[in-house]
């Protein structure tokens, strides 16, 4: 049988590849996912679960080449994006790591499915940086959770009832604050500051409150859940809560702060913010935290 003349097909040549962009300056970015960028024919920024600093992209279109923005329905309906890397390779931009988000997760088994080649680069995410960063041990972690906006008269409880039973395993919480206000994912962002987390926060509590009094309003089970999640901060008040706001971590702008619920909305935050839930703390980390404490 003849050999075959012509040239061997570059595995380079076309598919999709997540790139984890590291937590918004261009110096944290790794060589690795600079390169793939640049090489890639097409580069696509996912622009709405989480943003760099315009500055920033502006300075790492100029090393790698031009950047086009794409937002949620791009993403959960990738067919246009799978058409391009069928014929050429396209880098996805995804602030932290590219699967951190379940949506970039199911990206990747929709590419495998379809029959486009996928791979991944990851990059530093903010659960790998917070825990560290604030001084507790990253084993004391529960399930994070995301703090969002309320839709209307829709408000979720959830974020509080994972706080609490984080906290009744006496487990630290990692909460990501919300970027959107619409929920569309479409290019309204408003990166959630610390005032609207409070705001959020007091939201919750009072939604709790309200139906832990009305027990024909839910399922036993349910009901019982919400109850447990509010006797856990029978000893504070909803103000007396200390909390932990981390803003443009990984940054030159990055700071940290030990504080209450009360105190929080008092707090100027940053373009990016979370909060970390604090349980009991050893002697280290009580001491590590007691680094962030400003007076009130």
């Amino acid at each position: 049988m003849a050999a075959s003349t012509s040239p061997p097909s570059s595995p380079d040549a076309t598919g999709l590849v997540l790139i984890g962009m590291g937590l918004g300056s261009l110096e944290g970015m790794t060589v690795e996912a600079k390169a793939a960028a640049a090489k890639a024919d097409h580069r696509r920024y996912e622009a709405y679960t989480a943003l760099w600093p315009e500055a920033a992209l502006a300075d790492l279109e100029d090393e790698i080449g031009p950047i086009e923005r794409v937002m949620r329905p791009e993403v959960e309906n990738p067919e246009a994006l799978f058409a391009l890397a069928s014929t050429s390779r396209v880098a996805l931009l995804v602030v932290g790591d590219p699967l951190q988000a379940t949506t970039h997760v199911d990206l990747q088994l929709r590419a495998a499915q379809a029959g486009i080649p996928c791979s991944v680069i990851h990059g530093i995410s903010i659960t790998n940086v917070v825990t560290g960063a604030v001084g507790l041990s990253n084993y004391k972690f529960g399930r994070q959770t995301t703090l969002t906006y309320p839709y209307g008269d829709w408000i979720a409880t959830s974020p509080l009832e994972v706080i609490a039973s984080n906290w009744e395993q006496n487990l630290h919480t990692l909460a990501l604050l919300d970027l959107d206000p619409t929920g569309q994912g479409t290019g309204q962002q408003r990166p959630m500051q610390p005032s609207d987390a409070a705001a959020s926060f007091a939201a919750m509590w009072a939604k709790m409150s309200e139906e832990a009094e009305e027990p024909l309003s839910e399922t036993y089970v349910r009901l019982a859940f919400r109850q447990m999640a509010r006797k856990l901060y029978l000893e504070l008040t909803m103000e007396d809560i200390p909390v932990v706001l981390c803003s443009d971590m990984g940054t030159a702008d990055q700071r940290i702060v030990f504080t209450t619920i009360g105190h929080l909305a008092d707090q100027p935050g940053g373009r990016l913010n979370c909060l970390v839930f604090p349980a009991s703390t050893s002697g280290v980390e009580e001491e590590a935290l007691l680094r962030w404490k400003e007076d009130e």
